[in-house]
């Protein structure tokens, strides 16, 4: 079945009254907590995306028509834009704090996000990952955070299938990672050219538009799918992936790479691609730049990694681990479980597990 655009807007504007309205009859929770923003399934069912706090409250919860994906905040403003799981079809802009109500803007009719995007520093423009549904491009969107969230211009991604961009610390720099295949639109979450993957990591300068650098995975596994990157305090850009072949010939599923750097990946004693079961669902960097922290939902694992050494830190089980994020300490991680428990490590390396009961998490957690 072929999917309904205006099935998905309509949703989303009937949804957004329905938050508007539940805005106008409470006030926000007031916490102490640190506080995370995730896309989440409900207990009755429906779809909201929620502002939590390391300490169990829930914040803010707006309704979703849909399935959201990840979340780009901008830090400054304290506001943040959640986009529809891919091929997704609107994005609801909101703030973690004030009562201004959430907004909800789409993508072109010959264009669907790929559930990823990022705020310029300014926070005046937001890049969101997109695909040209006429020639399978991807493509970078440019939307106007101060006007509305009007689309004012793109640039290519530089391959196919742009999962997750992330703005470089010199603030000019987008890393964007190209997966290699498609979705066809018509059908939902098909996936096409698999067969065809060229899988890069694409570096592009946010001013023209340029490409600056491309870095592709060797051929022997061009089906190691890119999806997830993370950026240390040197500028070397770790990434986790998915493995698109035979689960007995998965690679190892995280690796770094750099503006003049090709790809590597990370090379264990153990077939550690295999222990993932081949899917990698998040990655990030501790604060301190000194830990990269990888999500295998299938696996119910936490892989951490030194990023000085390469080597495995240390792995933790966490039942359909999902979302993780930079927690408040310098070397410590929040993240989130399909399960609707939020594992928060305090700065001494112990860890809480917060019970949000009748919640299941998104892939992704952001800490406001």
């Amino acid at each position: 079945m072929a999917i309904d655009r205006r099935r998905f807007l309509i949703g989303s504007l009937v949804t957004l009254a329905a938050a508007r309205s539940a805005l106008a009859a409470e006030g926000l929770v007031k916490t102490s907590g640190e506080l995370y923003a995730s896309g989440a399934r409900l207990a009755d069912g429906s779809y909201a995306v929620l502002v939590i706090a390391d300490d169990g409250h829930i914040v803010r919860e707006i309704p979703m028509s849909a399935r959201g994906h990840d979340i780009a905040i901008d830090h400054a403003a304290r506001r943040a834009v959640i986009f529809a799981r891919r091929p997704g079809f609107f994005a609801l802009a909101f703030d973690s704090d004030d009562r201004r109500e959430p907004e909800v803007f789409a993508p072109p009719a010959d264009r669907h996000f790929y559930g990823h995007g990022v705020f310029a520093r300014d926070g005046r423009l937001l890049y969101a990952t997109e695909h040209d549904v006429d020639t399978g491009d991807g493509m970078i969107g440019i939307y106007d955070a101060t006007g509305g969230w009007r689309r004012v211009g793109e640039f290519p991604s530089y391959g196919v299938g742009p999962h997750e961009a992330i703005l470089l610390s010199d603030g000019r720099t987008l890393a964007v990672a190209n997966g290699g295949f498609g979705n066809d639109p018509a059908t939902g979450r098909e996936s096409i050219g698999i067969a065809d993957m060229q899988p890069n990591v694409a570096f592009i300068d946010i001013t023209t538009g340029a490409l600056k650098a491309r870095h592709g995975v060797p051929d022997a596994i061009n089906l190691l799918s890119l999806r997830h990157l993370a950026e240390t305090p040197t500028g070397d850009i770790w990434f986790g992936a998915q493995w698109l072949g035979g689960l007995e010939d998965t690679p190892a599923l995280l690796g770094r790479v750099g503006l003049d750097k090709p790809i590597a990946v990370l090379e264990t004693a153990d077939p550690i691609g295999i222990a993932l079961k081949g899917y990698v669902g998040a990655v990030a960097i501790s604060g301190d730049g000194r830990l990269l922290a990888a999500s295998a939902p299938l696996a119910g694992q936490v892989v951490y990694v030194d990023t000085e050494t390469g080597k495995i830190a240390r792995e933790i089980r966490i039942k359909d681990s999902s979302g993780i994020t930079v927690g408040g300490g310098a070397a410590t991680f929040a993240m989130s479980t399909g399960q609707g428990a939020v594992r928060v490590e305090d700065r001494d390396g112990a860890a809480k597990l917060v019970d949000f009961s009748g919640m299941e998490f998104d892939n992704h957690l952001r800490r406001v």
